[in-house]
């Protein structure tokens, strides 16, 4: 029986929680043990989130949890990534949750810890590495090279022939015009997309843009 723990009890954990709870519907393995949350805040451990018992990371690696699959939850990358290499370092191991109205077609690839929330979408030829995060409504068109840790927010259009590098945060409603074969559009390795941006052009690694067209994001002089 597989049995699930989310790590992280926050708002993105507890909208991913009908998920797990959907995915344990469909694999018979539904029961009230078979998912639990996962928490580093003393104020949230021992506490029951949306009628799931909050366990520590302790004893999540106990011998009555380690078993467990993990999802790990949090939004940031950088945060993502800490709590994915923990994981690894205590010989846990993830899995992936994917919508009953997500849709993927042809020749998609992805990679360990994904979740793909309701209404998104990879159409086809699409690489996504491991744990990518596809917020509601959000889609990965044909051709894309997606890396490791990369968060979409809710309603980001990714088309065609776009690369998009580890760790870059896409906001919300952010579009990302489509690439050339010989010219595809880049976002860099921790890149942040804001909300409602139109990029046209390619993002640097670590550059935040925002805007229609998406410029560099200027810090205000004191």
């Amino acid at each position: 029986m597989e049995r699930i723990a989310i790590y992280g009890c926050g708002g993105f954990g507890r909208e991913i929680l009908p998920l797990a709870r959907r995915h344990q519907a469909r694999t018979n393995t539904g029961s009230v043990s078979g998912i639990v949350f996962v928490s580093d805040a003393p104020s949230e451990i021992g506490t029951v989130q949306n009628g799931i018992e909050v366990i520590s990371f302790d004893t999540l690696v106990s011998p009555e949890h380690r078993d467990r699959t993990v999802v790990v939850s949090l939004g940031s990358s950088a945060a993502r990534r800490a709590l994915v290499q923990r994981c690894e370092s205590a010989g846990l191991t993830f899995g992936s949750l994917t919508a009953s109205t997500h849709v993927s077609l042809d020749n998609i690839e992805v990679g360990e810890g994904a979740v793909f929330c309701d209404f998104s979408m990879c159409t086809s030829d699409v690489r996504i590495g491991r744990h990518f995060q596809c917020n509601i409504y959000s889609y990965v068109a044909h051709d894309c090279i997606v890396g490791d840790f990369v968060t979409f927010a809710p309603r980001v259009s990714c088309n065609g022939r776009i690369v998009i590098e580890d760790d870059a945060y896409i906001g919300t409603g952010a579009v990302l015009k489509q690439g050339t074969p010989d010219k595809p559009l880049t976002i860099g390795k921790g890149a942040v997309i804001g909300m409602g941006a139109v990029v046209t052009k390619d993002v640097p690694p670590g550059v935040t843009v925002v805007g229609n067209p998406a410029v560099p994001l200027m810090k205000r002089s004191a």
